[in-house]
């Protein structure tokens, strides 16, 4: 096997958000693991440092950064110390989110705005602070990519749901008028929007009906992993750089 066929990424310098679990955890992985530098970004930095030291173990370049979506000021700053540690940035997987489902005469707004502020606002501070790299990348001649991460959800109808499914619309419409800007500078624009994926986010929810909805769902079919959605996104990035995947939905077979 040639070095570009064990390591298509090779080169590449990522950025995960939401790297301390679940889809972005696995990802991190993955991308290391194919040649990439990833700069790991959540807000458990025990966590990230705990995944950090395993990518360094494996061969792979790391950097850990403590990180709240909802702080402005820290994603700049932490776009700052990436340039300065690795490089121009190619390769953003904007995947930080939250799943707070409750039905919406309970009045829980505070969860509503949290789910927005992560959601939907978080993802749009991660593009502005790593849009400009990605356009200085592009210009370079080499790949560049942005991969948001929504969900079914922004297409679906569920009960309790319905302000988690609207950040969700929210980013995979984001994506789409995105691409229009930043596709004719060979800015690569990808959502993704996977179905029921085992992670620790199905946690989050406290509501019992939206709880009881999961479980009936987890026994009756097999769900996604998240190196599932992981193996996605690096053949996404893997591609030649003329070559957008624009949407990606994935599904678990058996979930209709």
């Amino acid at each position: 096997m040639s070095q570009s066929q064990s390591h298509p990424l090779a080169g590449r310098i990522a950025v995960v958000t939401g790297a301390s679990s679940g889809i972005g955890e696995a990802t991190a992985r993955k991308l290391a693991a194919q040649g990439a530098a990833v700069a790991i970004l959540a807000r458990r930095k025990d966590r990230l440092d705990a995944l950090a030291t395993t990518i360094r173990s494996a061969g792979g370049r790391a950097l850990a950064i403590a990180v709240d979506a909802k702080d402005k000021a820290a994603v700049s700053e932490a776009a700052r110390v990436i340039a300065g540690e690795f490089g121009v940035v190619d390769l953003v997987v904007n995947n930080a989110g939250v799943m707070l489902a409750s039905p919406v005469e309970e009045h829980r707004l505070g969860d509503f705005e949290q789910m927005i502020e992560v959601n939907f606002a978080g993802a749009v501070r991660v593009v502005d602070a790593f849009v400009d790299p990605l356009i200085a990348a592009a210009a370079k001649g080499g790949r560049a990519d942005l991969v948001n991460i929504s969900s079914v959800g922004a297409h679906g109808v569920y009960p309790n749901f319905a302000v988690y499914c609207a950040t969700k619309a929210a980013i995979t419409h984001l994506s789409r008028n995105l691409r229009s800007e930043l596709g004719p500078k060979y800015v690569r624009v990808s959502v993704i929007e996977p179905g029921l994926v085992e992670t620790e986010l199905q946690s989050h929810v406290t509501d019992d009906g939206a709880n009881k909805w999961l479980d009936s769902a987890r026994a009756a079919l097999t769900w996604l992993k998240a190196d599932d959605i992981a193996e996605t996104i690096a053949f996404t990035a893997g591609l030649p750089r003329h070559v957008n995947l624009e949407r990606i939905t994935v599904l678990p077979t058996q979930q209709v």
